[in-house]
């Protein structure tokens, strides 16, 4: 059986804007008591009343661990860079692998953006607009979707594989500004995400560190 306690945590952590706030000391504990007693149907006010302690109690715990200062310190130094007219494709993960490689190779012989993505059945191929058209011509027949009117966000971050609650933060912010992540991928100080083009201005408003 889950505890109160229990309880009130994983309503906290699950939604982020409460948790945002609980740490930062911005919450009204009897309201966000009867909010969390009303979403699981308890009536009871000793169990309300366990609820609000509960919730002080993950307060003090979250407390030490905070990392946010350092966390913004580090994106202060970030460089952050746009490249538009991006398209991902997502084949089949059975293609020939030579003809593949082959693709790559020639991408990047013309010096053009090539990402690739291997998971449990498929693969995502990032490219540029220019690109797309080779894709298109080598895979037709095992491509299951097309995605395109996109764009990448490259952030260099020095330090970010160390820092704790990093790519946390960075995903809370386009969550918090309602833009959706189309894809999301990291490689050392590097940290790409691609978005729909109409969002980049606003994705530029909230990534001004």
């Amino acid at each position: 059986m889950v505890s109160t306690a229990e309880m009130t945590e994983k309503y906290i952590l699950e939604h982020a804007s409460v948790k945002d706030c609980l740490r930062k000391g911005l919450i009204n504990y009897s309201a966000l008591a009867r909010l969390i007693a009303s979403d699981a149907g308890i009536e009871n006010e000793s169990s309300k009343e366990a609820i609000l302690v509960a919730a002080r109690r993950f307060r003090e715990k979250m407390k030490g661990r905070t990392f946010e200062d350092e966390i913004v310190r580090m994106f202060n130094g970030s460089n952050v860079e746009i490249k538009n007219n991006i398209v991902i494709f997502t084949l089949e993960k059975y293609v020939y692998p030579d003809s593949l490689i082959d693709v790559e190779k020639q991408i990047k012989r013309d010096k053009a953006l090539f990402f690739s993505i291997e998971g449990a059945k498929t693969i995502t191929l990032i490219v540029q607009g220019t690109s797309a058209g080779l894709i298109e011509k080598n895979f037709t027949g095992h491509m299951i979707d097309k995605k395109g009117g996109l764009s990448l966000i490259s952030i260099a971050s020095k330090g970010i594989e160390s820092c704790i609650g990093a790519v946390s933060y960075i995903s809370g912010l386009f969550f918090e500004n309602g833009v959706n992540i189309v894809e999301f991928m990291s490689c050392y100080d590097d940290t790409l995400i691609v978005v729909d083009s109409g969002d980049v201005s606003k994705v530029i408003g909230f990534l001004n560190f």
